[in-house]
């Protein structure tokens, strides 16, 4: 078992491997790490057969395969649950690809389900196993068909034994008794979707279950933040969690009150903290590049997306409170897109941390909504609106002239020589009342998209004269999205000159 101080700083300094070509390198084991102990390791089979497909894991992916893959005196696993959190781009779907091609052509399981939260993200590790697979003759040879239907990728060897994709839902799962299950983007993980998914485990003789994804965003994060609690309270009693494995990287930040010389916490402008919290450091990302996410993003945003340091709901967090998941998921059409005119609206944070591009469009009857972009901060707001506006030549775009986008709007004025349309108090109501009756009347459509549906996980009311309108539960909850989509859908029906020549095309 390793167990780390819970006052994290403490913990042992970056370990680091000396380069002949002077790289610096981020730590290859995390600040809280906690395990059950076990006798043997199915990790270094996991790595060697993926260094065969040519996959070749960096010393913090091994690490966690080496540990998450323990196993008892027996041969069963030594811990049923392991959870992965580590900032974006360090590596993470390479510890995916190893355990799934270990647990194909190795271990025996019969059946090895991934999801993740969106289907493209589900997609694009089908995309990248098989890719491993095809590179690689002896097992390309086992392998009987790579399904590529739509909602049903998966990889079949001639033994029967099965790979299958999914995108995550409330029933997604149900009904597939997998031997181990991946689940990608655990960062928007919840209850239903666990609900369907882990009774079908029961019947395994040997089951594992594998969370991956990075640091919590709020109230979305139900299961991660259950996970991260069981680990710091085995860290807290110095006792393992008997069926979990849990490994973080991340830094915890100075705070107002710590003196000038604290050296209990991080200071999250220093390149001490980055190679903390990214082991990627060396292999994939660099001190360079991150200096310049520094620049760009907001604090809040960086100490998130880079840094690790997130915000986890408590157990008995509510989520969804103005419009129930159920009911938002139950829209989502895979085939929905605008027909005919279209409207634009934009939104950002208070902050000015991440800010958000939404259409609205007519389809089938109702009007279908989606987020075009959402990015962090808004130096990439105009160019993108100028290059919406050429393509898709909308009936309007709208701001909501009292909230954080406006200072925009007299430069996408003068960018796209059009009024931006800037809806009153009244309407911005009227425009909240109208998506949220569009939801109950089923007339609105959208493709699940992650950054909305997080947006609608995180959102209440605030009222607004004798209506409401939309209101974010914490500071760390970003209902830009939604903000986005709402006026744009409220735009359709606004009196405006109607552009000419509409001209309709992808994003």
């Amino acid at each position: 078992m390793t167990l780390l101080s819970s006052e994290r700083s403490v913990a042992r300094k970056p370990e680091s491997r000396p380069a002949a070509d002077g790289r610096v390198y981020g730590w290859q084991t995390p600040p809280i790490e906690v395990a059950p102990p076990s006798v043997t390791s199915a990790g270094q089979e996991a790595i060697d057969l993926a260094a065969r497909a040519g996959l070749h894991l960096d010393p913090w992916q091994q690490h966690i395969l080496r540990v998450g893959m323990g196993e008892q005196a027996d041969g069963r696993w030594a811990t049923f649950e392991v959870a992965v959190n580590v900032p974006r781009q360090n590596g993470k779907g390479g510890v995916i690809e190893a355990r799934e091609l270990w647990g194909l052509f190795i271990g025996g399981e019969q059946l090895i389900l991934h999801s993740a939260h969106e289907f493209k993200t589900a997609k694009s590790a089908y995309k990248r196993i098989e890719r491993l697979i095809r590179a690689c003759p002896d097992l390309h040879k086992r392998v009987k068909i790579y399904r590529k239907t739509v909602g049903d990728e998966g990889i079949e060897l001639h033994s029967g034994q099965e790979l299958r994709f999914i995108a995550r839902s409330k029933g997604s799962g149900r009904g597939f008794p997998g031997d181990c299950n991946i689940l990608d983007e655990d960062m928007i993980l919840g209850d239903d979707a666990m609900d369907a998914l882990l009774p079908t485990m029961a019947a395994s003789q040997d089951p594992q279950i594998w969370y991956l994804g990075s640091a919590g965003i709020g109230s979305p994060s139900v299961q991660l933040g259950r996970l991260r609690r069981r680990a710091m309270a085995a860290i807290e009693v110095g006792v393992p969690d008997p069926s979990l494995s849990y490994f973080e990287w991340s830094v915890d930040p100075h705070v107002d009150e710590c003196p000038a010389d604290c050296t209990a916490h991080d200071d999250v402008a220093s390149d001490e903290a980055v190679l903390k919290s990214n082991p990627g450091v060396g292999y994939r990302l660099t001190l360079e590049k991150v200096a310049n996410e520094r620049s760009t993003l907001s604090a809040a945003g960086y100490a998130r997306e880079r840094l690790g340091v997130g915000e986890y709901p408590s157990d008995t967090a509510d989520t969804w409170q103005v419009i129930g998941e159920d009911a938002w998921r139950a829209l989502a059409a895979g085939d929905s897109e605008p027909e005919g005119q279209v409207s634009f609206a934009i939104d950002m944070t208070p902050e000015r941390s991440h800010a958000a591009i939404g259409v609205a469009g007519a389809w089938r009857g109702g009007t279908h909504v989606e987020v075009v972009d959402h990015r962090p901060g808004s130096g990439w707001l105009l160019d993108r609106a100028e290059e919406l506006h050429k393509r898709w030549k909308p009936k309007c775009w709208v701001i909501d002239g009292g909230g954080p986008a406006a200072s925009l709007i007299e430069q996408l004025e003068k960018r796209l020589g059009v009024e931006v349309v800037q809806p009153k108090a009244r309407e911005v109501a009227s425009a909240c009342g109208q998506f949220y009756d569009g939801v109950t009347d089923q007339t609105v459509s959208h493709l699940d998209q992650a950054p909305l549906a997080t947006a609608l996980a995180g959102a209440q009311q605030r009222p607004l004269g004798d209506a409401w309108a939309w209101a974010r539960r914490g500071v760390n909850v970003d209902i830009s999205p939604l903000v986005a989509v709402t006026l744009a859908k409220w735009g359709l029906g606004a009196e405006v000159e109607e552009p000419k020549d509409i001209l309709l095309s992808v994003w």
